[in-house]
């Protein structure tokens, strides 16, 4: 999995971010809206720009999600 010790830049696009956690662009989209913890910037054109606090909030999310198998409800 993904450290983010290694992220260099301030900002990283949904692109970025999914090909990371090896999701697609929808699923980053669909956290944000389910979860308050995702809150990504967005530039002047509507692009979401992660920060490396935005991507450990979205490795926790991955890890409860799709390892530990947790429901949102749950």
């Amino acid at each position: 999995m993904l450290q983010t010790e290694n992220l260099t830049k301030l900002y990283y696009s949904i692109g970025e971010v999914a090909e990371m956690f090896e999701v697609n662009t929808s699923l980053i989209r669909f956290w944000e809206s389910e979860f308050d913890l995702i809150k990504p910037k967005k530039n002047r054109k509507g692009n979401r720009q992660f920060t490396k606090e935005d991507i450990d909030n979205v490795r926790t999310i991955y890890h409860l999600v799709k390892e530990k198998g947790f429901t949102l409800q749950g």
